[in-house]
């Protein structure tokens, strides 16, 4: 019994007893990454950025002692501020309900979404329109329409040479009446020239009038897909447009890539760090990026893409931001109440204009 007792003891010594950082010295622990522009590692190791310098002015102001303890990305973090090694992170955390159950969030400071950015094509919507003309897949859809009219017209003609011998001719000439006859029928032209006697022909000419129906509006919705797939890039105004589109990339471990697996939507290519994914949609190597917003248009103005790459006015699923510290920390009320303070000064507005981002 003795045993067990001690068991349990060190069992919520080692766990239960965990305290926050904050609470074993009078300094608080922030934990970051680099992450432009709200958090930025410049040359000689210090930071910068719009959270930073928020955050300096809440500590400031609030007289909060504190050091930073930087990390790789924000799954460190996260483990961290659930193990109480740290005393919270100032990079923007969105706001969600796993999170709020789980930690303590302040007032949402920046209001964000996801972006979309699209490569320059420098070309004349005519050119578009010829190159697509021109393009296999267009190719590929008028082949498939007179092979399915070839076939309707050979199975006609084949019924109809015996016993409409006039309309429909012997040999080769014939074959060609049959596809002649099956191109008006599906076009609804009716010239009236050529026509089935026979009852089995008539019954081929009803299936095929009906069928082509569906058949040629199918092959409208294709062709104009085809032709304006590409004219798209210039053209995406909602958020069904994307689905047009065939090469979507995207960051990896994204609210992006998230967005995109619970749509269904196909990715065409994930990269590690938004400045791979927007250097390679500035060399057309996808037709689209999604990521958040704020951060694609600081890389844009920072890389000098803009003759490249542009953010088109549509964004995705906006998502607020936060400050996150562990549940019940001690100073959370400290930190929100100097938060709200801060976004409600002048000085937010500044350090928006400063690092060329505003909150959407």
């Amino acid at each position: 019994m003795r045993g067990l007792f001690f068991y349990v003891l060190a069992i919520v010594l080692l766990f239960g007893g965990r305290q926050p950082a904050y609470a074993e010295s009078d300094t608080l622990v922030v934990g970051i990454y680099h992450n432009p522009p709200f958090v930025i590692k410049t040359d000689d190791n210090n930071y910068e950025g719009l959270s930073i310098e928020l955050w300096e002015n809440i500590s400031a102001n609030s007289n909060l002692n504190f050091r930073y303890e930087q990390y790789s990305d924000f799954i460190g973090i996260l483990k961290s501020l659930e193990y109480k090694e740290i005393d919270l992170t100032i990079n923007p955390m969105d706001v969600n309900d796993l999170r709020v159950n789980k930690f303590d969030m302040t007032q949402p400071y920046f209001i964000s979404s996801i972006g979309v950015a699209i490569p320059y094509l420098n070309r004349s919507a005519l050119s578009v329109f010829i190159s697509n003309i021109f393009s296999l897949a267009f190719f590929k859809i008028i082949l498939l329409l007179i092979l399915v009219i070839f076939v309707f017209g050979f199975f006609l003609w084949l019924v109809e040479r015996r016993h409409n011998k006039f309309q429909f001719r012997r040999g080769f000439l014939g074959l060609f009446d049959g596809l002649w006859w099956s191109a008006v029928t599906m076009t609804t032209v009716g010239y009236g020239d050529k026509a089935p006697k026979s009852n089995l022909g008539k019954a081929i000419a009803i299936i095929w009038m009906f069928t082509a129906v569906i058949i040629i509006s199918s092959f409208t919705a294709g062709i104009a897909s085809t032709l304006t797939i590409s004219g798209l890039q210039t053209d995406i105004k909602t958020a069904e447009d994307i689905r047009l589109v065939e090469n979507i990339s995207v960051v990896g471990a994204s609210s992006s890539e998230t967005l995109l697996l619970q749509e269904n939507l196909s990715i065409n290519q994930t990269y590690a760090s938004p400045i791979l994914a927007l250097r390679a949609l500035a060399k057309k190597e996808n037709d689209v990026l999604l990521h958040d917003h704020t951060i694609l248009q600081y890389y844009i103005n920072r890389l000098s893409l803009n003759e490249k790459v542009k953010l088109l006015p549509i964004t995705l699923r906006e998502h607020y931001q936060s400050f996150m510290l562990p549940k019940d920390h001690p100073v959370f009320d400290v930190i929100n109440v100097g938060l709200m303070k801060e976004i409600h000064n002048y000085r937010w507005e500044e350090l928006q204009r400063k690092y060329g981002v505003k909150a959407r």
